[in-house]
């Protein structure tokens, strides 16, 4: 007996027969039923902020605003969201002239003038200035000194300058900072290189990742920088796996966000009897290139044995990273050895070494097979994987190598997934 199982694929499915003893599980995030009007859940968060004074009160005497929101790697409907903050900054005297919008691009590519219009609607390109993060550009980053860790604090000149800053974006759990959403919108959404790099290492001197992790040191450092740039407010969603809104947060950088997390942990964490030999995942929604499709990795590990096999299933259209391809010069290293050579100053994009590092990590507990159409042979080689032209093969390789009885785990929606083993609670 076999189960057929279909994954998310891009904008498209693959299927994969699975023997059914074999299996443990399907298993996605949880299929809550979203708001009914997102317009209204996001009037009536702004009447009722979490830890800290109304908009009107924010906005009072200051002469602009910045809304720093997330990019087309996040599903945020910000083109829903973001028309309801500026009729409500309106109403509290605030014009359009004085809003604008800075997209929170971290080291991501900039986005096209298409995607900026899918993104956001042509009601709010139309009503205020929306620009891309220019994280390379020295002159438009601000030095802010150090933190109290040490992270050297460079941040976008435009959305250091403004008098009232609202971060916009979603709460998922993330391999970084334990949960995407609050200040990450700042850091590394709006902070140069060398800040991101800092933050970035500072979470793979852990041994396995912060995925779900509530208190964790990535976090403390991203809510001082927050702090110290001036973005005390934020407005975020959680969203159930088809992008739908199921509740929105808004309020004080850190009261919000941790009320959020409380939600997020309900729609987003499974529990899985045990363990698996062979994990299939899926990296959707996040498709676009490996950097983004890496997040399979982490929930993956958290329910693969040790010396299991994790199969990445994802299209990465744009290959393994726009903005960083001097990272494949890395990722075939062992950990340690990427760690030397970041100590030595011989590794000039730390952003990419930290993630080559978190990859490293990964690969010395367990395999790792994929199965993409963006990701050639060579390179998966040079990423450390083993290249697979469709899943069916994948997972008939990983049987021959793990046994005819090995046990088999499938993530339908890897990145926004946060697996529970047995009765493990974990620092979630």
């Amino acid at each position: 007996m076999k189960q057929v199982i279909t994954l998310p694929y891009g904008s498209t499915a693959m299927s994969v027969e699975v023997p059914t003893k074999n299996l443990i599980g399907v298993y996605s995030p949880q299929d809550v039923i979203p708001v009914g009007d997102v317009r209204a859940e996001i009037k009536r968060i702004l009447a009722n902020p979490i830890g800290s004074p109304a908009l009107a009160e924010l906005v009072r005497g200051k002469k602009n605003v910045v809304l720093v929101a997330d990019d087309n790697t996040r599903l945020t409907p910000t083109n829903v969201i973001i028309p309801v903050i500026l009729d409500e900054l309106n109403a509290c005297g605030m014009p359009d002239e004085h809003i604008s919008i800075v997209i929170a691009l971290g080291t991501h590519r900039f986005m096209t003038d298409e995607e900026i219009l899918a993104k956001f609607g042509p009601e709010v390109i139309n009503r205020v200035a929306i620009k891309n993060h220019p994280f390379k550009d020295p002159a438009m980053l601000v030095d802010l000194g150090c933190t109290v860790n040490g992270t050297k604090v460079l941040i976008n000149k435009d959305v250091y300058e403004a008098d009232c800053k609202i971060g916009i974006g979603s709460i998922v759990p993330h391999h970084i900072p334990g949960f995407a959403g609050g200040a990450k919108i700042i850091q590394p959404g709006v902070s140069g290189e060398v800040t991101t790099a800092h933050t970035h290492l500072l979470s793979v001197r852990a041994p396995r990742s912060y995925l779900g992790v509530l208190e964790n040191p990535v976090r403390t450092e991203l809510d001082e920088i927050a702090r110290k740039v001036g973005l005390d407010t934020i407005l975020n969603t959680v969203l159930n796996r088809h992008g739908q809104v199921v509740k929105a947060f808004f309020g004080d950088v850190v009261a919000a966000f941790r009320a959020g997390v409380q939600c997020s942990k309900e729609v987003y964490s499974v529990q899985i009897p045990v363990e698996a030999d062979i994990v299939v995942a899926s990296s959707h929604p996040c498709d676009i290139e490996f950097w983004q499709a890496h997040k399979t990795l982490y929930p993956a590990d958290r329910a693969v044995k040790a010396g299991g096999i994790i199969i990445v299933v994802t299209p990465c259209d744009e290959g393994v990273a726009k903005t960083h391809g001097d990272i494949l010069e890395l990722t075939a290293l062992p950990a340690l050895k990427i760690r030397e050579l970041v100590d030595c100053g011989q590794v000039h994009d730390e952003v990419a070494a930290a993630l080559a590092i978190a990859w490293a990590q990964v690969k010395e507990r367990e395999q790792v097979f994929i199965v993409s159409e963006g990701i050639c042979a060579d390179t998966a080689q040079q990423l450390g994987f083993t290249k697979f032209m469709d899943v069916q093969s994948a997972v008939e390789a990983a049987l021959e190598v793990k046994g005819k009885q090995a046990q088999i785990t499938v993530l339908t929606h890897a990145p926004d997934m946060l697996p529970i083993i047995g009765t493990e609670s974990g620092n979630v």
